[in-house]
């Protein structure tokens, strides 16, 4: 492990590799954790935790601090791990969207893949709205997040028999199996304090003697919701439902609080609140946290998985694939509380995090096993790989949906959900060189002096302009869709001889022809073009439409999300 704080003095965090955050610890077992029997939250989702690639020699560049993640640092980190030689980089950091040139996970990146290493990131936790995803360099493979079959559930028992599941990690218990006194936060308001306030628990809003021994119902809104757990906790109260608003719907968090709680859907809190309101002696119980298993739908989208499009370059589809981000055990830093929060002063081996941090060393530890298997294969090759054998269905066999059980799309989650099995043989592959990425930049008008932060002494434009639509990306998005376009794609083949044919769904209002309609390969390495002409019809719609472009000779399906937009 090393450490890198240039600019700043070496003392206490800044001067150690040792990681004060437990982000760091959390993201590395997930890519390459050896097997660890008995892992758990304080015994919720106890087992064998694994990283994707076990068997990895894993190596840590600590770039961030409390103070942030600086330019120099980020760039410093990329420089070690490309002298170290390392065979991947998991890369869960991120931030505003940048321009290339001025974004140092960008350069970064780019100097890893031009030494043969591959750059997988996270898309960012800024979702659900449209372009808000990070990391969308085309160099890069970049990860969004989506659920898992596994929930933490606490059942909610009512003094009217009624029974409401909600979301916890809280490792404490009630301590007494009984049914204790309800109230409504808002009716429980400190003298000085307003129901509005009290209805949303800020601090010091809550009565201690109206709250003492009860569970008090909080609204959810405004505040974190760790800090509403602490205002009950320091009023006497003894445990919180947290409620959802209208707004919120079924957006649920499974927290580690640090009191018996439970977060509960706007559905489940019309009915606790419609019994609060029926009675002036509401009772309740807040069941321990257990996990469940095998539910469905799943994986949907998670609800903060930043979304496209791509704002920097719009015709490269980003996020490019979805992986497990949600409530995602891995080890954790035992320098500092599981919550993070001040007032705990609890700690632990393991835990649970969220976010597209997790998702991306999922990844990470496919590409691993991946270039075990082929290790002369490209950076762009093994991103191919990944992304055309993902899938677009769930564990119901539908199409995968967001967090509000609505159709997702291409814009969130890419090309589809990671597949490991199926990545091992993709049969076909678009690959790319760095000079391909070089006259990508080109395109974009970088001059001699900016493409010099790329390109190792220099790199002289091409006088023939690039058009960016035909950089062989495994993804197809034509934007700005006016006149017919042709797209061009080239296949590389690394499986077995074959033939493959095309199959097409096209976006709604768009007509799209692939010619040639059949590629015939003989031998491993051999390269064909193909081309794809989009045209929009009259019942074209001025937004983002999607469809999908498959090769297929039986035994191998090569996907490509295909997504355009007419204007």
């Amino acid at each position: 492990a090393r450490h890198f704080s240039l600019g700043r003095p070496p003392t206490d965090q800044y001067d150690s590799a040792r990681d004060f955050d437990g982000h760091g610890s959390h993201t590395l077992s997930t890519a390459g954790g050896r097997p660890v029997a008995g892992a758990s939250f304080y015994g919720v989702a106890n087992g064998t935790a694994t990283g994707g690639s076990p068997g990895a020699r894993v190596a840590a560049y600590k770039v961030c601090t409390d103070l942030g993640c600086y330019d120099a640092d980020i760039l410093a980190g990329f420089d070690a791990a490309i002298h170290d030689r390392v065979d991947l980089l998991s890369v869960s950091l991120g931030g505003s969207t940048l321009d290339y040139l001025s974004n140092p996970i960008a350069i970064g990146s780019f100097h890893a893949v031009a030494a043969g290493i591959p750059v997988v990131c996270s898309a960012g936790n800024d979702g659900p709205m449209q372009y808000t995803v990070s990391n969308v360099a085309p160099w890069i493979l970049t990860v969004a997040a989506g659920s898992t079959g596994r929930r933490f559930v606490s059942r909610l028992s009512l003094g009217n028999k009624q029974h409401v599941q909600g979301w916890s990690l809280a490792s404490k218990r009630l301590s007494v199996k009984k049914l204790y006194l309800m109230i409504d936060s808002a009716k429980a308001r400190a003298s000085n304090a307003t129901a509005e306030t009290a209805r949303l628990c800020y601090f010091g809003s809550l009565d201690p003697e109206k709250v003492k021994g009860k569970i008090v119902v909080c609204l959810r809104g405004d505040t974190a919701r760790m800090d509403k757990a602490q205002e009950v906790s320091r009023a006497g109260g003894a445990g919180m439902i947290l409620a959802n608003t209208a707004e919120d719907g079924d957006d649920l968090y499974a927290d580690a609080f640090m009191i018996p709680a439970a977060h509960v859907s706007y559905k489940g809190a019309t009915v606790i609140y419609s019994y609060l309101n029926s009675t002036k002696s509401a009772v309740g119980y807040i069941g321990a946290p257990k996990a469940h298993y095998g539910l469905k739908p799943a994986p949907f989208v998670a609800p903060f998985s930043s979304r496209g499009p791509n704002y920097i370059t719009p015709q490269i589809l980003k996020p490019d694939v979805l992986a497990p981000g949600v409530d995602i055990l891995a080890a954790y830093s035992q320098g500092i509380p599981p919550t993070e929060n001040e007032y705990d002063s609890r700690r632990a081996a393991f835990n649970l995090l969220s976010g597209t941090s997790m998702a991306c060393p999922h990844v990470s530890g496919v590409v691993g096993l991946l270039k075990t298997l082929y290790p002369h294969w490209s950076p762009a090759a093994l991103r191919s790989a990944i992304m055309t054998t993902a899938t677009t269905r769930d564990n119901t066999r539908k199409a995968i949906k967001d967090s509000f059980m609505n159709k997702a799309t291409a814009l969130d989650y890419g090309s589809g959900h990671l597949h490991p099995n199926r990545a091992m043989d993709p049969g076909l592959v678009y690959d790319l060189t760095v000079h391909d990425y070089l006259n990508f930049l080109c395109a974009l008008g970088y001059n001699s002096t900016q493409m010099a932060a790329f390109a190792d002494g220099g790199f002289v434009c091409p006088s023939r302009h690039f058009n960016i639509q035909h950089l062989n990306y495994p993804s197809i998005m034509v934007f700005n869709l006016s006149r017919t376009t042709t797209v061009r794609r080239t296949l590389k083949n690394v499986g077995t001889p074959g033939t493959y044919t095309v199959h097409v769904k096209p976006p709604k209002g768009i007509s799209v022809s692939v010619k040639p309609e059949t590629l015939k390969f003989e031998r491993v390495g051999e390269e064909k073009t193909f081309k794809i002409t989009l045209a929009k019809q009259g019942n074209a719609v001025k937004d983002y439409v999607f469809g999908q472009l498959k090769w297929s000779d039986g035994k191998h399906d090569v996907r490509s999300p295909l997504v355009a937009k007419a204007v």
